[in-house]
C-alpha cells in the first residue's frame, strides 16, 4: 500500500483512549497529524471567539463521530481497506473482463477505434460551434 493510498483510506473517529471531553480533538490531531495541546489549545480559542458556534459543533461531533480506541483503530481501518478493495476488484470485473485475456494487437485496435470515435465527435462539435446557427442561438439567449 503506498503512502498516497493510505492517506486516502483513513477515517475521522474520536479517540477513547486520549479523551478529556469527547475525544474530538484527540481524534482531529490523530487524524491532521498534529500536536494534541496545540488542538485543544485551538478548540479553546474557538470556544472563547464563537462560543455558541463552537458548543454547537463540538456537541454534533460528539454525537455523529464514531468514538474507537487505539485498539480498535486498526481492525476498523482493515476492514474498510478489505471492502474498499473487494469494491474496486468488483467494479474492475465488471468493466472489462474480456480485456484481461486479449491479446496486445486486440487492446490496439480496441484503442485506436476509441480514439478515432472520438476525433470523429470532437470534429462535429467543433463544426457545431463555428456554425452560423449556434452563434445566432447564443444571441437570442442573452436577449
Amino acid at each position: 500500500m503506498t503512502t498516497m493510498h493510505a492517506e486516502s483510506d483513513r477515517h475521522f473517529y474520536r479517540d477513547a483512549d486520549r479523551a478529556v471531553l469527547g475525544g474530538v480533538c484527540a481524534g482531529l490531531a490523530g487524524y491532521l497529524g498534529f500536536n494534541l495541546k496545540m488542538t485543544r489549545f485551538l478548540a479553546f480559542i474557538a470556544f472563547l471567539m464563537a462560543m455558541p458556534v463552537t458548543v454547537i459543533a463540538y456537541l454534533a461531533a460528539v454525537f455523529l463521530i464514531p468514538s474507537v480506541s487505539s485498539g480498535q483503530i486498526d481492525t476498523v481501518a482493515e476492514s474498510h481497506y478489505q471492502r474498499c478493495r473487494s469494491r474496486r476488484e468488483k467494479r474492475r470485473s465488471k468493466q472489462a473482463p474480456e480485456t484481461v485475456d486479449q491479446p496486445r494487437s486486440a487492446l490496439a485496435d480496441e484503442l485506436s477505434r476509441r480514439c478515432k470515435s472520438m476525433d470523429e465527435r470532437l470534429a462535429r462539435l467543433e463544426k457545431h460551434v463555428t456554425s452560423k446557427r449556434f452563434q445566432i442561438d447564443q444571441e437570442l439567449s442573452r436577449l
